[in-house]
C-alpha cells in the first residue's frame, strides 16, 4: 500500500479535499489487509477454535501496548459471548500475576512482532504453567510463534500510517481476528439471546433484552372486567388509581383475556350515535382475540410487533392465557431509542385493524 503525501498550506492546515482522501486510503488500507486475512486462514484459525471451545477454565488474553488494548477488548467480546476471559497486562504478570494462568486456562497472546520484551518473558513461564496458547502474530517463526500450541499468522501487513510506525491495519486485523474467534465459538455453542441477555442487563441493550414481565404495567395498576358486564358497568367499574391505560382487558369467566375495549371504542360508539350499545354486554362491541404476548418474551420483540401492528398497547398473558400486565408505549418512551418508539403510534389507534374488529 502507498499512502499519497498531501500538500499543506503555509499554516500547515490541509484542505478538507486532503483530509478526506487521506481518511479514505487509511480505511481502504485496513479493508484489503482483513480481505487478505480471510483469505489467509487456515486450519490453524480451526485448531485455536477448539482450544477455546474445548477450555473448561478461562481464556487469558495477553498483549502490550496497542495489542493489549486490543486484547482488552477481545477479552470482552469472549465473555459477553459465552467464554470466560480475562486480560492479563504482561507487565503486571511478571510481577505476581501469573499466578491467575492456570493449565486448564488457554492464553491468546498478542503481538504483531512476536519479539515484544514483555511478551517473550513470559512464554517460560507460561510454558511451565502448562497452559496451551494461541500466538496471534505475522510469523510462526518469531520467537513467539515457535512457543506457541497453535498460530494464527497475520501475514505480511502494511501500517496505515505512511510512516510505517503507528500500529494501526496490524491492530485492526488482531481486532477482527479475535471477533472471529469469540464468535464462531459461540455460535458452536449454541450461544442464543437469551444467554446474551443474562451477560447485558444494562443500558438500553440490556433493556431491549429484559422480559417483558419485567417492563410491563403490572395488572393491580391495569383496568381489567369480565367481558359479560355491560359497556356502562366496565367503565364505571375499570379503574385504578395513577394514570389509567388506554385499554380495558377482558376476561371470560375463567379468567383467560378474551378481548380489549378502548378508549377509542367508546369514541366510535358516540360518534355513530351507537349509545345504545353502552347498556350490551362488552363482549359485542369489543376487539375479540386481541394481539397479546407471553411471559419470558424479550422486550425487543414486543416492542418490534408493537411498531409492526401499531398498536401502543399490548396485554401480558401467562401460560394459561390470565392477563398479569399490559405493556404501554408511554412507559417505555425514554426507556427505549427514540427510533424504536416512534414507530408506535398513539393510543387512539389501538387495536382497530379492521380484520380484529367485530360487532361494532
Amino acid at each position: 500500500m502507498s499512502i499519497q503525501p498531501v500538500s499543506r498550506a503555509t499554516d500547515g492546515r490541509w484542505t478538507a479535499l486532503d483530509q478526506l482522501r487521506f481518511g479514505r486510503e487509511v480505511l481502504q488500507a485496513e479493508s484489503r489487509a482483513l480481505a487478505g486475512l480471510a483469505r489467509r486462514l487456515r486450519g490453524s484459525f480451526c485448531d485455536a477454535v477448539e482450544l477455546l471451545f474445548d477450555c473448561s477454565g478461562s481464556v487469558i488474553v495477553s498483549g502490550m501496548g496497542k495489542a493489549g488494548l486490543v486484547g482488552q477488548k477481545i477479552a470482552a467480546t469472549l465473555a459477553s459471548t459465552g467464554s470466560r476471559a480475562h486480560y492479563l497486562h504482561p507487565a503486571e504478570a511478571v510481577h505476581g500475576d501469573l499466578g491467575r494462568i492456570h493449565r486448564d486456562d488457554v492464553v491468546l497472546m498478542l503481538s504483531h512482532s512476536g519479539e515484544t520484551d514483555e511478551v517473550v518473558r513470559l512464554l517460560p513461564a507460561i510454558a511451565e504453567l502448562g497452559a496451551p496458547m494461541i500466538a496471534v502474530t505475522a510469523s510462526s517463526d518469531s520467537t513467539l510463534g515457535r512457543a506457541a500450541t497453535v498460530v494464527i499468522e497475520l501475514g505480511p501487513i502494511d501500517e496505515a500510517d505512511p510512516l510505517g510506525l503507528a500500529p494501526s491495519t496490524s491492530t485492526t486485523a488482531m481486532l477482527a481476528l479475535g471477533d472471529a474467534l469469540a464468535l464462531v465459538t459461540s455460535r458452536m455453542r449454541g450461544f442464543r439471546r437469551e444467554d446474551f441477555a443474562r451477560f447485558h442487563p444494562g443500558g438500553s441493550l440490556g433493556l431491549k433484552l429484559s422480559r417483558v414481565e419485567d417492563q410491563m404495567r403490572p395488572i393491580e395498576r391495569c383496568r381489567t372486567a369480565p367481558a359479560d358486564r355491560t359497556v356502562r358497568e366496565v367503565l364505571v367499574g375499570a379503574t385504578v388509581p395513577g394514570r389509567r391505560s388506554g385499554a380495558i382487558m377482558l376476561t371470560d369467566d375463567d379468567g383467560r383475556l378474551v378481548g380489549v375495549f378502548t378508549d377509542s371504542d367508546l369514541a366510535r360508539l358516540v360518534e355513530r350515535r351507537r349509545d345504545d350499545r353502552l347498556d350490551a354486554p362488552a363482549r359485542d362491541v369489543m376487539t375479540a382475540e386481541p394481539l397479546k404476548i407471553a411471559t419470558g418474551t424479550m422486550l425487543d420483540d414486543a416492542v418490534t410487533l408493537m411498531a409492526e401492528r401499531k398498536i401502543s398497547e399490548l396485554p401480558v398473558v401467562n401460560d394459561r392465557g390470565h392477563p398479569i400486565g399490559m405493556l404501554d408505549i408511554t412507559d417505555l418512551v425514554g426507556l427505549l431509542p427514540k427510533e424504536t418508539t416512534e414507530a408506535v403510534i398513539t393510543p387512539c389507534q389501538l387495536f382497530h385493524e379492521p380484520e380484529q374488529r367485530r360487532g361494532a
